[in-house]
């Protein structure tokens, strides 16, 4: 008897160790990206179906990969990095200017470096670099005056124009909102971060309707002298910069951008100009996307999918394989998954023990959710074609690892945070 009880105190004793480990878990966390992987690697394996190659396995190994680094991270506090800040940051720099000097390119771009047989793509990790830079910047140099905005935007500045010369657009973009929303959640007044904006909504407009600069520089004009703790000098530097992004903008449409990249800018309005050229991507993509209705065609049985009508589906253009084969319903549930995940990270971020885990989780949360947002709006006709990712579900090693390392920084921050949680 009395073994009997001391074998039963033992089994209630792992079992409530098993229910605690349980619900120290982060499903959502872990579960989405998994998920996501998971049927990843099955549209992949669809895409490449009348090819004489297939990247779907070596999508999970790098997943796998990927899922270890982001263990052994998720196990580091983050306040250890903060001595490594500046050393990774200048590595990713001389990284981004070896891509110039001995660059391997592909597709009119060059992005990559060559080590051992494998290609990295060197502006992924640069940037996870600028987000621990400008976690630790802005934790110990809050935005609170107008002149606090130049150290971080010189910090942003420096490898997003590497990455903007390579040329790789889409990547550049990330790090602008990465900053934006970073300014953001450290404490930069809302009018601050439109103001910010607004040049460039005044170079849109000088090219689209240049009648509409006559209300738009005097409505920033105003909101700056509100806004601004130097109204005089404020109002005449946001209207001298508005005025000169304004006339600015026709010699950097012909001078500053690719051939290939104003195509994109301006046939996703009307991809039909260039119907076998740069408008093909969009409209197949579209077809595609409609053609799955709304249960879709079933996983593995997509025709255009399976015909290979949209070049290289399998990295940026996975989304249109999403609405072939699962419909309307299966790409809803993706978009879900994503705001779930958003949502979860917002969260930890709220909860973060420090102002560096806070603003490092939500620059991750900035980084991942602007790449959904512009790959997704991309094939739907919603945006220009940029060469965005969508994390975890396009093809690309360097991107997956990256993903999964900023996933086990989210994990730290989290795991912390319940730490302190139990502690109170």
């Amino acid at each position: 008897m009395v073994a009997l009880s001391a074998r039963g105190r033992m089994g209630a004793a792992e079992g409530r160790l098993l229910r605690r480990n349980r619900q120290q878990i982060d499903w959502i966390l872990w579960g989405v990206p998994l998920g996501l992987t998971f049927v990843a690697g099955i549209l992949i394996a669809s895409t490449q179906r009348q090819a004489e190659y297939a990247d779907w396995y070596q999508h999970w190994i790098t997943a796998a990969l990927g899922m270890v680094l982001a263990l052994a991270v998720a196990r580091l506090r983050l306040e250890r990095l903060r001595s490594l800040q500046w050393p990774i940051y200048g590595l990713t720099i001389l990284s981004l200017v070896a891509v110039r000097l001995v660059g391997t390119s592909a597709l009119g771009a060059q992005r990559w470096i060559s080590i051992g047989g494998f290609h990295v793509q060197p502006s992924e990790f640069a940037k996870v670099a600028a987000i621990l830079l400008l976690a630790g910047v802005l934790s110990r140099f809050p935005v609170e005056r107008p002149v606090d905005l130049l150290r971080p935007i010189a910090l942003i500045t420096l490898p997003w124009a590497l990455v903007f010369i390579q040329p790789d657009l889409g990547t550049s973009l990330v790090f602008g909102a990465v900053l934006l929303v970073m300014l953001f959640w450290a404490g930069m007044p809302l009018a601050w971060l439109v103001l910010l904006l607004s040049p460039l909504m005044a170079a849109i407009l000088a090219g689209v309707l240049p009648w509409s600069l006559a209300l738009w520089i005097p409505l920033m004009g105003l909101l700056a002298w509100q806004s601004l703790p130097w109204k005089r000098i404020g109002l005449a530097a946001v209207v001298a910069i508005q005025g000169l992004f304004a006339v600015l903008t026709p010699y950097l449409w012909l001078h500053g951008l690719k051939d290939y990249q104003r195509d994109r800018l301006v046939l996703f309005l009307d991809p039909s100009k260039d119907p076998l050229g740069g408008g093909y991507h969009l409209l197949q993509s579209k077809v595609g996307i409609g053609s799955g209705g709304l249960w879709g065609t079933g996983l593995m049985h997509g025709l255009l999918t399976k015909l290979r009508f949209i070049p290289e589906q399998h990295t940026d253009f996975i989304f249109s394989a999403v609405g072939e084969e699962t419909g309307f319903i299966g790409s809803t549930l993706m978009v879900l998954a994503y705001a779930l995940l958003c949502h979860r990270l917002l969260q930890i971020a709220s909860r973060a023990r420090t102002d560096v885990e806070s603003l490092v989780v939500v620059g991750v949360g900035a980084m991942l959710m602007f790449q959904v947002v512009v790959n997704i709006f991309m094939t739907i006709g919603l945006g220009p074609v940029t060469g965005i990712p969508l994390p975890w579900v396009s093809y690309g090693r360097s991107a997956m690892l990256v993903n999964f390392l900023c996933l086990g920084f989210c994990a730290s921050v989290a795991r912390r945070g319940r730490e302190t949680q139990r502690w109170w």
